[in-house]
């Protein structure tokens, strides 16, 4: 079977060329992305930024432990708790450092980015110019001149300071100043041995050196989710690729076997055994996938550098990382990938050979007897009904997970499946609805009759069109619909006329106090934050929330899986990992856009203020005494349509570009599989070709013919993906219906119209260049 199987190769090499293709694309793709996902894993956390010059460095224990029956459970802490009073105690040597939001009033005096932190004298870098800070109105800093007033931001307002000192970058305060602007201690940094500093400190903080110093870097918390964006991005990119390449190779062996069946059918009367012939069929399989892997896995880390520098380009891979890895891993699983994908493609294939039979190889035209094998619509009904009861159940008891992206792809893979098996069904019931439209005696009916006549030939050039539309209409709406749900979640708490935002770290105390007094005014202040609850008093969960200055001491409002009434006590840790046990006031609807409401704390600066007119309030003079009140302060007053315009235009993100990754891979497969099997399909038409030739029709007629049929078919594909994506769209819909309410749907014709128009234009070329192979026509095959 073997020798047969390389014969077959060499006789029916265009049979085979779209799968060769196809599988050397998806292993170019998988060993590629799989080179920058080892790259992403296993490259370095960024060296050492802020404590670099610092060769030991005490700082605050940053995990939250909590003790449960199983042992210990652990949280990051999402802000710092300070260094104990007895720490900084036992390192009377050590300097005091603490991190100050503070920002320039008018903007950084000098050239380049400031990043919003002052730090006390004791952890400057070296004078440029002038001298250090010595009275509390004094700094130093960079771009100013020596003895310019410029005006500063702090938590505690707007105050004026003289430049006494130049350096090369930052912003520094006196010692003193630092301490009354930040009593809290956030690390000490000493120059002494590391172990006799463990052994003063004990367990009561962390004592770093060497890398581990990076820990306390600004950067480490978006470093870990560029890293894992990377590798989301990659990993939903891999996904598709592997689930669309096995797509394709299963359509193109299908239809190759389709077209196969006499030659089959003489082997079988030749006395192959079914099992010999469906073995011949994976022999094929093996061994154009075993050159086009080889290929692909070889050929495909080449692109990596280039995917690696488009997702660091747009901050979507860690900025630092430029140095592919040299691992070997990515191409043999790309290797092993291809080979794997052929012979899974070419499963169904093998079967529908292994049970044609002698007597076949005796007919003159194979006429499809039966457009649907049981089997086929078993598989299909069994995938489309997975398909609606993974929705159904979503929509009842998680509807909140629909908001993230992530959570639909599955269900929308499983619909283009399902439809993709039942497509020759569907496809001769919409011909021949078509048909009977179709004007008498004109090429439409022609061409619509022989779609419906050729419904699996038809189903095989469909399905690539079907995935493409259904695919990138599916996903980009329902991507569209996820972040219009988040903007209404996000919206819900802003039951305000305008929102006053920072530009910085917080809401200053004296803004605060400011627009307090502003009169015809109600204002609300609420502060992101992050408390811990433990689940069934096993695991610890950390949870989104907000301080509000309209919740009541002692008490916090939950959502509803807390699993809590109103009355009951919620036993949690707030953000620096304190312990509070909280009344709760109420139990918030579902689709909150967080998890729990809770006091205001002194020591924390509001991110938000919502403002509210009051009945007889010009809206002109609110507005004006709103900016009046911001001005300075780092702060800026908008009205709630602009501030939801612009989370709407913000909307920008991994997933997004991780979507359109998959969109771009998905688009290539499908085109190949489209243009191989209408090249496939073209040498059997050409007797259709000559007796309408036959018939007086000319060679212009002949090729009008053919496009019209094949546009007909195309919008056959068409139809059943715009099916998928009602289907996937609607599901998804009626189940944010009960987090976010009716969310407006956003359809992106102009995209969609751009790939609908796209694959037509592709597939008309494809077939006239198939029709207008003279030498295939000369040499017929008969199916």
């Amino acid at each position: 079977m073997i020798g047969i199987a390389l014969a077959g190769l060499r006789l029916r090499w265009r049979s085979f060329v779209g799968t060769f293709l196809a599988l050397a694309f998806g292993s170019a793709l998988i060993a590629g992305m799989g080179q920058v996902l080892a790259t992403t894993v296993t490259a370095p956390d960024r060296a050492p930024q802020r404590y670099a010059a610092y060769p030991v460095v005490v700082a605050p224990h940053d995990t939250l432990t909590v003790p449960t029956w199983r042992g210990g459970e652990s949280q990051p802490l999402a802000v710092s708790p300070g260094l104990p009073a007895d720490v900084v105690a036992a390192l009377p040597a050590g300097r005091v450092d603490r991190i100050i939001p503070a920002q320039f009033a008018d903007g950084p005096p000098g050239a380049g980015a400031y990043s919003g932190i002052a730090r006390p004298w004791a952890l400057a870098p070296a004078l440029l110019s002038g001298r250090a800070p010595a009275a509390a109105d004094e700094v130093a800093t960079s771009g100013a001149p020596l003895g310019a007033r410029i005006r500063i931001v702090t938590g505690d307002g707007i105050r004026s300071y003289t430049v006494s000192g130049t350096v090369k970058e930052g912003l520094f305060f006196t010692d003193a100043t630092a301490a009354q602007l930040r009593p809290q201690v956030d690390a000490i940094v000493v120059d002494g041995d590391a172990e006799r500093v463990r052994a003063a400190v004990g367990d009561r903080a962390r004592v770093l050196t060497g890398d581990d110093r990076a820990r306390l870097d600004p950067g480490r918390t978006a470093d870990a989710r560029a890293r894992n964006n990377a590798n989301t991005i990659v990993g939903i990119a891999l996904g598709f690729a592997a689930f669309v390449a096995i797509f394709v190779v299963a359509s193109t062996f299908a239809f190759a076997v389709g077209q196969r069946r006499q030659e089959f059918a003489l082997l079988r009367a030749g006395g192959a055994l079914p099992g010999q012939v469906r073995r011949l069929v994976y022999w094929e399989a093996l061994a154009v996938a075993l050159v086009a892997a080889a290929i692909g896995a070889l050929a495909g880390p080449a692109l990596a550098p280039a995917l690696l520098d488009l997702l660091r380009e747009r901050g979507m891979a860690p900025g630092w990382v430029h140095t592919i890895s040299p691992a070997r891993w990515p191409m043999w699983t790309a290797f092993g990938t291809g080979v794997t994908v052929a012979l899974l493609g070419a499963v169904t294939a093998a079967w529908r050979a292994g049970r044609v039979r002698p007597g076949e190889a005796l007919r003159e035209t194979v006429v499809e007897s039966r457009t649907m094998p049981p089997a086929r619509w078993v598989a299909g009904v069994l995938t489309l009904g997975t398909a609606l009861v993974t929705m159904a159940v979503t929509a009842f008891d998680d509807p909140a997970s629909a908001t993230n992206r992530k959570s639909y792809m599955p269900v929308v893979m499983l619909l283009i499946v399902a439809a993709g098996l039942l497509a020759p069904a569907l496809v001769a019931v919409v011909a021949r609805r078509l048909g009977g439209a179709a004007p008498r005696g004109t090429g439409l009916l022609l061409a619509v009759r022989n779609v419906t006549a050729s419904a699996r030939r038809t189903a095989a050039v469909a399905a690539p069109v079907l995935v493409t539309v259904g695919l990138a209409a599916s996903l980009l709406i329902a991507s569209d619909l996820t972040d219009e749900a988040k903007n209404v979640l996000r919206a819900r708490p802003a039951h305000a006329d305008f929102l006053v935002l920072p530009d910085g770290h917080g809401l200053d105390r004296e803004l605060v106090a400011g627009l307090r007094g502003v009169p015809g005014i109600d204002v609300t202040f609420s502060a992101e934050t992050t408390v811990y609850t433990l689940e069934g008093d096993t695991a610890l969960v950390r949870r989104d929330a907000a301080e509000a200055d309209d919740v009541p001491a002692g008490g916090i409002k939950v959502a509803g899986d807390w699993g809590l009434r109103a009355g009951d006590t919620a036993r949690l840790w707030l953000a620096d990992g304190s312990e509070a046990r909280l009344r709760v006031l109420e139990v918030l609807p579902p689709g909150s856009a967080v998890d729990a409401y809770l006091p205001a704390s002194a020591g924390t600066l509001p991110s938000v203020a919502y403002v509210r007119l009051r009945p007889g309030t010009d809206p002109a003079a609110a507005t004006a005494a709103l900016r009046a009140a911001a001005d300075g302060h780092r702060a800026r007053a908008v009205t709630r349509e602009a501030w939801l315009a612009a989370a709407r235009q913000g909307q920008g993100s991994a997933s997004r570009l991780g979507l359109l990754v998959v969109l771009g891979i998905v688009l290539a497969y499908t085109t190949l599989a489209m243009v191989n099997t209408l090249l496939m399909a073209a040498p059997d038409r050409a007797g259709e070709r000559r007796s309408l030739g036959l018939l007086g029709a000319s060679r212009r007629q002949v090729l009008a013919w053919t496009a019209v049929e094949t546009l007909v078919t195309v919008a056959l594909g068409v139809l059943l993906g715009v099916v998928v994506a009602v289907v996937a769209v609607a599901g998804l819909w009626t189940t944010l219906l009960g987090v976010a309410g009716a969310v407006t749907v956003s359809v992106p014709w102009a995209t969609l119209g751009a790939v609908t128009g796209g694959t037509a234009l592709i597939a008309v070329t494809a077939a006239l260049v198939g029709a207008t192979d003279r030498a295939t026509d000369r040499k017929p095959r008969r199916s």
